[in-house]
């Protein structure tokens, strides 16, 4: 062998001996790696409001399509849209320009209907008259008896001309209010306090079945969700119901459960219910899309625990994992998880008071891995 093939092998050897004297240094002489910073938390036991998460969509409880309820011509339009208007407030006029001509013959037919009743009633004072003084006459023989059943048939014909005087004064009369009616109905007007929601009209148009107003009452609205059939055993009319909306943040709104449809929805195996919502003010708005939660109870005294301190979770099985901080060391530990409140898990066993808990870092965890609380809240 060489001398050049030996000092190679020597020069290899050393390197390799350098190595692993560097390494040792770095992972230290315990050979232990360095302890991972992470966040705890000590589990308490809290109050558990226990509820349905739901999501759904606000509508005004009362509102009103307003419709002409004979086509005319609009003559007037007194509204614009967002004017807040009270019950019987006009919003349009129709031309009643042929509606006033009809009512002022009507009227005349009245007042002909009730002169020829007038002449009626006389001409049977006359004809009673007549009868009487014939049948007086009857009884000293100065008149026939073909003369006083003439007298007789006269009396009764004029009794006949009253009633039929009469049935035309009352068709008369009705014609004549029908009339009045109409000509009222040619004003529209609200039928309910709220806000003009939408116009549809101008002076000039024709209104025929179209849809002309919306007058829209937002101090009471629906708020509909949809509850998965598992659930609705739960949930009972008069129930809170929380929620927010995007469209005003940071602010929650409160309604109660007023319906709760008895057929269950053959697509998705859901129920519609109904909260309804105070709003006054007027902050919320019809159309709204929602996120809330009926209140279906409350316990006190539960474990419970923040939803990232799971590194595992199955919802459906309620299965859970956790680290668990003993001494500097964490511990891995399986959880029996129960109702979900917001960010906050029950835990049904697997933990106990005193117990902290990793909330922050433990996906870089293993199980017996050295840690430093960093950060300890209280629960």
């Amino acid at each position: 062998m060489s001398k050049r093939l030996i000092m190679g092998i020597v020069l290899l050897l050393c390197t390799t001996a350098i190595y692993s004297c560097s390494k040792g240094d770095a992972t230290g002489k315990s050979g232990q790696k360095p302890a991972v910073a992470v966040e705890a938390i000590k589990v308490v036991t809290k109050d558990l409001v226990e509820g349905v998460d739901v999501v759904g969509s606000l509508s005004p409880k009362f509102q009103a399509d307003v419709k002409a309820e004979y086509p005319g011509l609009v003559a007037e339009v007194y509204v614009m849209e967002w004017v807040t208007v009270k019950k019987g407030t006009p919003l349009a006029k129709l031309d009643t320009r042929e509606l006033d001509l009809v009512l002022r013959k009507s009227e005349a037919a009245t007042e002909a209907a009730k002169a020829n009743l007038l002449q009626a009633e006389v001409s049977e004072n006359r004809a009673n008259r007549e009868y009487d003084r014939l049948t007086k006459l009857k009884e000293v023989g100065l008149v026939t008896q073909q003369n006083l059943d003439d007298a007789g048939t006269e009396r009764a014909a004029a009794g006949a001309r009253i009633a039929a005087a009469k049935a035309q004064l009352k068709a008369a009369e009705d014609e004549f209010r029908q009339m009045q009616t109409r000509l009222s109905k040619a004003v529209i007007t609200s039928p309910l306090n709220g806000v003009v929601a939408m116009r549809n009209v101008n002076a000039g148009d024709l209104s025929t079945d179209k849809l002309l107003f919306r007058v829209v009452d937002n101090r009471l609205l629906d708020l509909t969700v949809t509850v998965p059939s598992k659930q609705m055993g739960s949930v009972k009319v008069g129930q809170p119901l929380t929620f927010s909306t995007a469209a005003i943040p940071d602010k929650t709104f409160t309604g109660k459960v007023t319906f709760i449809n008895p057929a269950v929805n053959e697509t998705d195996r859901s129920v519609k219910v109904i909260a309804e919502v105070p709003n006054d003010p007027e902050e919320l708005k019809g159309g709204m899309f929602v996120k809330g939660r009926i209140v279906t109870g409350k316990r006190e005294g539960v474990l419970q625990i923040p939803r990232t301190g799971l590194i595992t979770w199955d919802v459906a099985a309620k299965k859970a994992e956790v680290f668990v901080v003993t001494g500097d060391q964490a511990q891995r530990r399986s959880l029996q998880t129960g109702s979900v409140s917001g960010e906050l898990v029950e835990v049904a066993t697997g933990l106990q008071a005193g117990d902290v808990v990793v909330t922050r870092g433990g996906f870089n965890l293993s199980d017996g891995d050295r840690v430093k609380v960093t950060q300890a809240n209280g629960g």
